[in-house]
């Protein structure tokens, strides 16, 4: 009984210790086919959308999105995919330059 015990609190730090190893992370994306002014609302909305999406600068003139987020409840793909999905082709600034 008493290892029962013991492994389930071993297991519930384990699992809190998880969101400890999460950190906020912020990643400039490259959006395609932004041509009026309200396509930036329209990204910026579908980018704040994402769970775990903190905050997102989005800048018609240089044609990105600056993006803060919790890496342990989204990623980069997510985000790509979100502005996709809203017709906006999306790269991660660092992936486009490897082109």
């Amino acid at each position: 009984m008493k290892r029962s015990l013991a492994f389930a609190v071993v297991a519930a730090a384990l699992l809190a210790a998880a969101g400890a190893f999460a950190a906020e992370r912020t990643v400039t994306l490259v959006v395609e086919k932004m041509f009026c002014p309200a396509c930036p609302y329209i990204v910026k909305r579908s980018l704040a959308a994402v769970p775990g999406v903190k905050d997102v600068k989005v800048s018609y003139r240089k044609k990105t999105a600056i993006v803060r987020f919790d890496d342990a409840k989204t990623n980069v793909e997510a985000l790509t995919a979100a502005t996709l999905k809203r017709g906006y082709p999306s790269k991660a600034l660092q992936a486009a330059a490897e082109r």
